[in-house]
């Protein structure tokens, strides 16, 4: 039997496809009990204060770089969104005079227009982001080597090459958006071999760093969250780290304040996770199948999915 058309873009596949009683369960999760989800190989964890969230996301990136030296170079992939560690990852770096040299870092997504990534002087580059937020915060003495910085280019070979390098990815951190992705690696689209179903579990994750069309609900939420709500400014396509580079990472760590998606998302993927329910129709719940992922939540921003008139 075919699967449900998606309520919201009835051309993609999403998470609107799932059967109703999956999508009923995971709604009921109360706080504890998506701390109860945690198993062998998938850790649910939460912080109390936004300031102890940010700080322990930060401290993600100092724990990976204090690890690299000449024979043993590290890095660390990460997201724009969130963005507030940043900031606090180049004031840890300098106050620790963490010298950098042999650190790497691998942004994980970059917008893609008119056949090229955005140019990184744009306003919504995520390069221009992660420069200005922190590298660029960094003392001039303790500061990685631009050629350690790895970021997508519309010509994906030195990238992907750049993950087979001998360069350990200690962890690759993200956030969740409100199509159930991490980085771009949104659902497909309905069509040609996947009118019917969307791309099993295996087929999805042999992809590896390429150009995405991005499914409109990224589109909404990337205008919310960066674009004062004017979708018509946001592209299209993007660049995108693929399933292939994020199972070379040694741990995925999800960082979910309460931003980015609502109450609901952020119980539906640690649940399918949690039970091991992997469709690519919700993109997130294929780190079913890595085997150290961490969901990262504030408390506050959990939510809860219940009615409220507003």
């Amino acid at each position: 039997m075919s699967r449900k058309t998606s309520m919201l873009a009835p051309d993609w596949w999403d998470f609107t496809t799932l059967e109703d009683d999956l999508l009923r369960d995971a709604a009921k999760l109360t706080p504890e009990d998506l701390l109860q989800l945690s198993r062998e190989g998938f850790k649910v964890v939460f912080y109390d204060t936004l300031e102890d969230f940010y700080l322990a996301e930060a401290l993600e990136y100092i724990t990976a770089w204090k690890q690299a030296t000449v024979s043993n170079p590290v890095g660390i992939c990460g997201p724009i969104g969130p963005t507030e560690q940043l900031p606090l990852v180049a004031r840890m770096v300098n106050e620790l005079q963490l010298n950098l040299s042999n650190a790497h870092f691998w942004g994980m997504d970059e917008w893609y227009v008119d056949g090229k990534e955005l140019d990184a002087n744009h306003p919504l580059s995520f390069e221009k982001a992660d420069r200005e937020l922190c590298f660029n915060r960094i003392d001039r003495k303790f500061r990685m080597p631009d050629s350690n910085m790895h970021f997508p280019k519309a010509e994906t070979s030195a990238y992907i090459k750049s993950w087979d390098n001998g360069v350990r990815c200690a962890v690759m951190q993200g956030g969740q958006g409100d199509v159930k992705h991490w980085a771009f690696n949104d659902p497909a689209k309905r069509e040609g071999n996947y009118k019917d179903a969307p791309p099993t579990p295996e087929e999805f994750r042999k992809l590896t760093t390429r150009v995405v069309d991005l499914h409109p609900i990224t589109c909404m939420q990337n205008a919310r969250t960066s674009a004062g709500g004017v979708v018509t400014g946001i592209p299209r396509q993007a660049l995108t780290v693929g399933p292939q580079q994020t199972w070379k990472a040694e741990k995925v760590s999800i960082w979910q304040a309460g931003a980015h998606d609502n109450a609901f998302g952020q119980r539906l993927t640690p649940f399918m996770i949690s039970k091991r329910i992997m469709d690519s129709s919700v993109p997130m719940s294929l780190l079913a199948d890595h085997p150290n992922v961490q969901f990262n939540y504030f408390r506050g921003g959990i939510g809860v999915c219940e009615t409220e008139m507003h």
